[in-house]
């Protein structure tokens, strides 16, 4: 009897598409900006990936980078909050969750700013919220648009207590005095946007656009079912269903997502010259 040897393949060669299941080639997703050619599924990026896929290459000019979050609460759930945020911070190599600045889309300038679901699921504590506020007031007196791709799925950030929840009330002022200054504010929902940023900054945009399948809502299916014991239908929360019922404005492949917002920018700054 003979035995066919088994060749050695690599590790990190293939991963599996948490939408179609597919075990596809990595080398091709990545080629397709982490998007999966079988499915179209959209996997999750990071904050440094969505940068460099954003926005005009080295053109990015962080601000606040030091900023980092206190522990009013002396806070302990499974491990201390200080001790959570020193391994999330050396696991994601960021200080916290949300990176905001300014950059080129396609060479016009706008102040930039991203929420990584892969730090604490991207919730908003304090240190975010005052980043997407001073983003939105740098914005006003920089007269520029401003541009926030959300990843955040963990909504408010219970490890802070009232001064979490406060950050939706205090984003939402800063956008507001920003709108009403007459400036573009443009809001990216990708997978997943949920909670508090949801329910505040993430919602209030000018023009809301959408990766494609994302998870977009208040509370999650999971947190849904528990509460009312009732299994949502599928796609209830999508994008795709969320532009249908009129709550965003459109649905955008991460290819596209660059150009399309530069021709938003052109668009509402030949207007705003008329």
């Amino acid at each position: 009897m003979f035995f066919r040897r088994k060749k050695n393949i690599p590790d990190g060669l293939w991963k599996r598409c948490d939408g179609c299941k597919s075990v596809v080639y990595k080398k091709q997703v990545e080629e397709k900006l982490n998007v999966c050619p079988e499915c179209n599924y959209h996997f999750r990026v990071s904050t440094r990936e969505r940068i460099k896929i954003t926005l005009d290459k080295d053109s990015f000019e962080e601000y606040w980078n030091d900023m980092m979050p206190a522990d009013p609460l002396n806070f302990t759930d499974r491990i201390k909050y200080k001790d959570r945020i020193a391994s999330e911070q050396k696991k994601t190599n960021l200080n916290e969750a949300a990176t905001v600045g300014k950059g080129l889309i396609e060479g016009k300038e706008v102040i930039f700013g991203v929420t990584d679901s892969a730090f604490i699921m991207g919730s908003m504590g304090s240190v975010v919220g005052e980043k997407i506020t001073r983003a939105a007031e740098k914005a006003r007196e920089l007269w520029l648009p401003l541009i926030i791709i959300s990843g955040s799925g963990g909504g408010a950030r219970m490890h802070e207590g009232a001064l979490s929840l406060m950050q939706m009330a205090k984003t939402c002022a800063a956008i507001s005095r920003l709108q009403d200054a007459g400036l573009l504010f443009i809001s990216v929902l990708t997978d997943p946007t949920l909670g508090g940023v949801m329910a505040s900054f993430a919602s209030q945009a000018d023009i809301i656009m959408a990766e494609p399948g994302a998870l977009v809502g208040f509370a999650g299916p999971r947190v849904i079912k528990e509460t009312i014991k009732k299994t949502l239908p599928k796609g209830f929360q999508s994008s795709e269903s969320m532009l249908k019922h009129g709550f965003i404005d459109l649905i955008t492949e991460r290819s596209r997502l660059k150009p399309e917002i530069a021709k938003i920018l052109d668009y509402c700054n030949a207007n705003r010259s008329n």
